[in-house]
């Protein structure tokens, strides 16, 4: 008999503010959460725009607590928050049997970024920098805050790291070895060095993401968590938790080609690995949420990946990206984006992806929702992460 896997709680910070339903309101409504980078420190940069949580650590944490986080933690202990509370859930009497795993891409780039600071000025650095910038220090910080005392790991799979934290999870209570798994992921790469760096990659658009689309010419920089609170159903079930969602199947593959640019082939295997791993065919995805980055190569290459699993079909499915509103949050993506389809499939309406001009006909063609939302009738979805290095992972979720 197979392990069913329920989700009975979900939270995250993002640049539509705290919550889940901040979130969800602004990807369904398709209204970008922008923010201009005007300040001084951001002179040297040529992209002045980035979707950066409106979050201060002051407001959830006392001075003593905010000196050892870095703000990628602090992110993450937010999230968890909400997730938790919103599970019904008390970690600390689960014992041996949670699993808790965090994700990111880079870990704790502001305090990296200050250091360098104090280093090249000669003033005293900050005493707390290695447990700050460690990319286990979120996931550390949430085991220590809700009493976490089981299996702890962390992900770092760059865009794909919170989505490969959401499987291991699953792949846990499946085989046994916990009941319950808190997963997600957070970053915090909207600092000036950290911009610098991604511009000359030339991936990061000026003016505004456009997944899809003729004319597209990168992404924007999110920043923010998610986290998801995963338990075996019957014992959900048993306490009484409410069930938000399911989790019905995980797909991971390696690309072991280019670090960059992605093997349509390869990522089209994790997406038929995650529906085999639900027992599913492509005829039961009535959503996708895309990885959708908005880059010339990796969007041509998403289509042609969803194209190899759902054939002449294609254009049948709901396919939208949400990163147009709240950015590309690298480490923390999956997850956010698999709180969006959950919900996208609980309320019905697969969300926009916004900015969108015409079709590009170098581009399979897909139904991307142009820019206004539309409804969907089935209740499974899929939510896609590729990462650079070539790490593919796809989700399997469904509602209730």
């Amino acid at each position: 008999m197979s392990v069913e896997v329920a989700i009975t709680g979900m939270g995250c910070v993002t640049a539509a503010g705290l919550g889940v339903d901040a979130l969800w309101q602004a990807v369904r409504d398709g209204d970008p959460k922008v923010s201009r980078l005007d300040g001084d420190e951001f002179a040297r940069s040529h992209v002045k725009i980035a979707a950066r949580a409106p979050f201060d650590m002051a407001d959830h944490f006392t001075p003593n607590q905010a000196r050892t986080l870095d703000r990628f933690s602090a992110l993450a202990i937010v999230a968890a928050k909400e997730a938790i509370e919103a599970a019904g859930a008390e970690p600390r009497e689960w014992g041996d049997r949670v699993a808790l795993i965090i994700g990111t891409g880079i870990g704790g780039i502001e305090t990296t970024a200050s250091m360098y600071g104090s280093f090249t000025t000669g003033t005293r650095g900050d005493p707390m920098a290695i447990p700050k910038i460690m990319p286990n220090a979120a996931a550390c910080q949430v085991a220590m805050a809700f009493g976490v005392t089981g299996t702890l790991l962390a992900t770092a799979g760059a865009c794909s790291s919170s989505a490969q934290a959401i499987g291991l999870g699953l792949q846990l209570i499946r085989a046994g070895i916990v009941d319950r798994a808190i997963v997600g992921g957070s970053e915090a790469m909207v600092i000036p060095s950290s911009m610098l760096a991604w511009e000359m990659l030339r991936v990061l658009t000026p003016t505004a993401q456009r997944p899809f689309s003729k004319g597209r010419d990168g992404m924007m920089m999110g920043e923010g968590a998610g986290v998801m609170v995963l338990e075996r159903l019957d014992l959900a079930q048993e306490r009484g938790a409410p069930i938000v969602g399911m989790l019905r199947g995980y797909g991971t593959t390696s690309d072991a080609k280019d670090l960059l640019r992605a093997d349509p082939v390869r990522s089209s295997a994790a997406i038929s690995r995650a529906l085999a791993d639900a027992g599913l065919a492509p005829s039961d995805i009535a959503y996708c949420n895309a990885h959708g980055t908005g880059t010339i190569a990796n969007d041509v290459a998403e289509a042609e990946a969803l194209s190899l699993v759902f054939g002449e079909d294609l254009p049948k499915l709901a396919v939208s990206s949400t990163k147009p509103v709240h950015g590309h949050l690298i480490g923390a993506a999956g997850v956010i984006e698999a709180i969006v389809t959950v919900k996208a499939l609980t309320e019905g309406i697969a969300p926009p992806t916004i900015n969108f001009l015409e079709p590009d006909p170098a581009m399979q063609p897909i139904n991307c929702v142009p820019n206004k939302a539309q409804p969907i009738s089935g209740k499974v979805g899929i939510s896609n992460s590729f990462a650079f290095g070539g790490i593919n992972c796809s989700l399997v979720l469904s509602a209730v």
